[in-house]
């Protein structure tokens, strides 16, 4: 039986802690994004043809159904099968990374980023014109905005923004803030 340190602290203890909480609640909001992207999808497949545009509020918000080979704004046409890789390798480090999460925030950032990866990368796999160079569809268009983009795009520019706060923020994975202290000036 290995020997336990006696002075390691409460915090040092539960670093090495899985939390239970925060990886169902990576696993909840990833499975909500990806089932809500998946039906959003099927229903503009199943009801448009591409190019169709239903206007929902005038011009501010369309339906206008495209496929996508490439990447935000198509950029990357023709690299379909690179940015399937990156997808995959993107879903396989937030599995593998989430254990270390004990944070709701951090859970949420995470399960948004893993779902909208999951449900574009399901496209790239299994949409025409074939495996790992699939088409992504894209449907909502904002007035003003240069895109046409989905719901998984959403949840990935929405993780991204948490992530970029909460670090901004100094909130450590543990869910505490970690500010830096300044050294005092004593003058001298």
């Amino acid at each position: 039986m290995p020997a336990t340190d006696k002075t390691a602290t409460p915090s040092e203890v539960r670093s090495g802690h899985v939390s239970v909480r925060a990886m169902l609640i990576v696993a909840l909001v990833a499975v909500g994004v990806y089932g809500l992207d998946q039906l959003a999808k099927f229903l503009v497949v199943s009801n448009l043809e591409p190019g169709d545009v239903v206007p929902l509020l005038g011009q501010v918000l369309q339906l206008h159904f495209v496929t996508n080979s490439g990447a935000a704004f198509s950029l990357a046409s023709g690299f379909t099968w690179v940015l399937s890789l990156v997808a995959v390798g993107v879903i396989g480090f937030i599995i593998w990374f989430a254990r270390r999460i004990q944070s709701v925030a951090w859970a949420i950032t995470f399960g948004l980023v893993l779902g909208g990866a999951f449900g574009n990368v399901t496209d790239r796999l299994f949409r025409e014109p074939g495996f790992g160079v699939g088409h992504v569809v894209d449907f909502i268009q904002v007035w003003g905005f240069p895109a046409i983009f989905n719901i998984a795009d959403i949840a990935v520019v929405t993780g991204m923004g948490l992530f970029l706060l909460l670090t901004l923020r100094g909130v450590g994975l543990d869910g505490k803030r970690h500010v830096k202290h300044p050294v005092a000036d004593d003058g001298a």
